[in-house]
């Protein structure tokens, strides 16, 4: 095992316990909160650049109406491979799950994402591709826009999932005017 992917592994080991002990970040918060749908560039009403760093975000929260969409400009200024993902508590928990098979199988490997082995098949029909319409993944130095239309009023979440930086504090509150 190389070290970056040793440090990665230890971080979420280290803080399951923790994790475990606290209850979670689970349960009713979020859950059946319609989080919204991909908007189009030209409609949005803003554009907000979210950097993230090693284990945090600029802005740690987001201000937005229900219905409005934002253009995000996301940048990885961190020296880690890191997520950007909107959605609840419950979401981002049952994703940890897919992205710590991506870390598992060497998709991510510290600071860098092997995209020929995204096509890996994890089974029932699943691959280890990243392409979810509410999340971006990038590596160090790298930027990607996300166009969003956000829905109703509820608590929702933006946060990185590769493990061990949600239970490191790397998520941010969607805030609704």
């Amino acid at each position: 095992m190389n070290p970056a992917r040793f440090v990665v592994a230890a971080v979420a080991l280290s803080v399951s316990s923790f994790v475990f002990a606290a209850g979670g970040h689970h349960g009713a918060h979020g859950e059946g909160v319609n989080i919204g749908e991909v908007g189009k560039a030209s409609d949005a009403d803003r554009t907000i650049t979210v950097q993230m760093h090693d284990n945090y975000y600029e802005p740690e929260s987001i201000a937005v109406k229900p219905g409005e969409t934002v253009r995000f400009v996301v940048e990885n200024k961190g020296s880690l491979v890191h997520e950007f993902n909107i959605g609840t508590a419950a979401t981002h928990e049952a994703h940890q799950e897919e992205m710590m098979m991506m870390v598992n199988h060497g998709v991510i490997d510290g600071g860098t994402i092997h995209h020929d082995m995204m096509e890996m098949d994890m089974g029932n029909g699943h691959s280890m591709k990243h392409d979810d319409p509410n999340s971006v993944l990038l590596e160090p130095g790298k930027s990607q826009e996300l166009v969003w239309t956000f829905a109703e009023s509820g608590t929702i979440e933006f946060a990185c999932n590769v493990p061990g930086h949600y239970q490191a504090g790397m998520y941010g509150e969607v805030v609704f005017d």
